[in-house]
């Protein structure tokens, strides 16, 4: 049987209806590029992009072209550091997700 909704509406779905779900989208990007995951972590936040305000908006937001920030974020994207704090900065504020970070001691 096919399947009525793509992945990608799902995902956008229960990030609409699901604040703690939306949270989490962000927080496991942000885990992947800290812990130098970047393929993983790029690819996270285009997720998190998509099931949130889009690249359209972010395009606007940030004054920058929409293929340039898909590109950014796709497989073999390399963001510059102020492209990259400039996402998080704009994401943070259009979706109300706020990061918060906190070191912890290596439990190893």
């Amino acid at each position: 049987m096919p399947l009525t909704h793509s992945f990608r509406d799902t995902i956008r779905a229960r990030a609409e209806r699901d604040p703690a779900f939306r949270e989490a989208l962000f927080l496991e990007a942000m885990q992947g590029l800290l812990q130098g995951d970047t393929d993983y972590g790029r690819t996270a936040l285009r997720t998190y992009i998509n099931a949130t305000i889009g690249f359209e908006r972010l395009s606007g937001v940030l004054d920058r072209p929409q293929k340039s920030l898909m590109r950014m974020f796709g497989p073999g994207g390399n963001p510059t550091m102020a492209n990259l704090m400039a996402v998080i900065h704009a994401l943070q504020k259009e979706t109300g997700v706020q990061l918060e970070i906190k070191a912890v001691a290596n439990a190893a």
